[in-house]
């Protein structure tokens, strides 16, 4: 994905309050870069970033922002990784949990026996030895084992309940308040993501304690008897792999199992319609969730959360805006605000 880059100077990028308001109670930042690769010899003053946001062509930018806000909000939708980028990735001092890895089974045999599936087949999933071909084929069989496993372990929907009560999660600052502005100008929100679509919900009742009517959850999703057990799960499986608008056929509205939806929202051919799209996501590889769209405009914004000096270049590359240090949601609503502004 990051490609080698011929540079010898210090790239400063200014951000000027004048065109980027949402930028502007950060200072430029300074990076120093010298023929480097992705992850390799990236040189950074003071040996840390210096603010929490990066743009790599401001210019570009202002034109994508410009273009979104003449064709209105009715063209927008938004597009969004669950995991580390609506989440924190740090929680409390230590690695915020995962909607997948926060799940306790309430049979510690299970839950044993999915923690294993995970030893053996994540390093496999990040293995650049192995083709995508093969690798796809191994995240099905990752996929279909660990349903298999909570099937037939007897999860139930009141041990979803008590994991995310007891779970290390929170969302960054400002999420509830950007879903809520996008809700008051009907621009569809679609949370994409390879882990379990009922815990999504849990945590989004449980750390929000409201409900999105234009928010949709693209995810695994359960099928509980009347006793709430779970018996199977419903439609085709989504993993980090597959995880783009291809999948539309499995969104649904956040709880709407639990009947909190109080009227329709957009079908899936509306959603496809809207093709503006702001993406947000913490992995290169989720810039691949707008596959499916058709899209005439696309504004990326990257969460990046860790190993920051080694993979700030491919980022920097990647997408429209970057975000290190855990950074909060603010300037995001800031940017939607802009876009859905009559004037400049």
């Amino acid at each position: 994905m990051c490609h080698r880059l011929q540079l010898q100077s210090t790239i400063v990028t200014k951000l000027r309050s004048r065109h980027f308001p949402f930028l502007s109670r950060y200072t430029p930042a300074r990076v120093s870069f010298s023929s480097f690769s992705c992850g390799r010899d990236l040189q950074m003053e003071e040996g840390k970033v210096a603010l929490d946001l990066l743009v790599a062509d401001p210019a570009l930018l202002e034109k994508k922002i410009e273009a979104i806000r003449l064709a209105g909000p009715q063209k927008l939708q938004v597009i969004a990784d669950f995991d580390a980028t609506l989440t924190k990735f740090w929680v409390n001092g230590t690695r915020g949990q995962s909607s997948h890895g926060l799940l306790q089974q309430g049979n510690p045999e299970y839950d044993a026996k999915r923690q294993q599936l995970y030893e053996y087949y994540h390093p496999l999933e990040f293995s650049p030895t192995i083709g995508l071909e093969e690798k796809t084929k191994l995240m099905e069989e990752w996929w279909g084992k660990t349903h298999g496993l909570l099937v037939e372990g007897g999860l139930t929907y009141e041990s979803i309940r008590q994991s995310v009560a007891n779970a290390n999660i929170a969302f960054r600052e400002g999420v509830s308040e950007l879903f809520e502005f996008l809700e008051e100008r009907d621009i569809p929100v679609l949370i994409f993501s390879a882990g379990l679509a009922d815990i999504i919900e849990e945590v989004l009742r449980q750390k929000l304690h409201r409900s999105f009517k234009n928010v949709r959850i693209v995810s695994n999703r359960m099928v509980f008897d009347d006793g709430g057990h779970l018996v199977s799960f419903k439609g085709k499986v989504i993993h980090s792999l597959n995880k783009n608008e291809h999948a539309l056929d499995m969104a649904a509205p956040v709880h709407e199992r639990l009947g909190y939806v109080d009227g329709p929202i957009d079908d899936n051919a509306s959603i496809k319609k809207r093709t503006n799209v702001l993406l947000l996501g913490d992995h290169i590889g989720d810039l691949g969730m707008s596959d499916g769209l058709n899209y005439e405009t696309r504004i990326s914004m990257g969460f990046l959360n860790h190993n920051i000096e080694n993979s700030l270049s491919c980022y920097r590359e990647a997408f429209d805006v970057v975000f290190v240090n855990d950074a909060p949601m603010w300037e995001v609503i800031k940017l939607v605000s802009r876009m859905c502004s009559s004037g400049r």
